[in-house]
């Protein structure tokens, strides 16, 4: 694993690429990752699919309860759709969140 000392980008393989894909820079502007940042980054990337999967999953929950709501069977029906939105609401606000702290901490890979 290499790190483009320039861009920050994150190249998997044996040997740095020839030019970096995102910006450009040469072979001998990328850093070999130690093997401790490199388990870093790979736990990183899991977590951070792991939230853009749960990410989805709410997405698809706020449709749902949409439904119920347009749908307005009964008060406590609405009651309990309003909830579901309203929290998978602020559970994507708070991926978000970690997510850009990730990114900003170069924990995305």
């Amino acid at each position: 694993m290499w790190r483009c000392s320039v861009c920050g980008l994150i190249y998997d393989g044996e040997e740095p690429p020839e030019v970096c894909p995102k910006c450009g820079a040469s072979k001998d502007k990328f850093e070999k990752v130690p093997e401790d940042k490199e388990t870093l980054i790979n736990r990183s990337r899991c977590t951070n699919g792991l939230h853009m999967k749960i990410y989805g999953l709410l997405t698809e929950l706020k449709d749902l309860a949409q439904k119920g709501l347009d749908d307005d069977l009964d008060p406590g029906c609405v009651k309990i759709f309003k909830k579901e939105k309203e929290e998978a609401e602020i559970l994507q606000r708070m991926i978000m969140a970690e997510l850009t702290v990730h990114m900003n901490k170069s924990k995305w890979g």
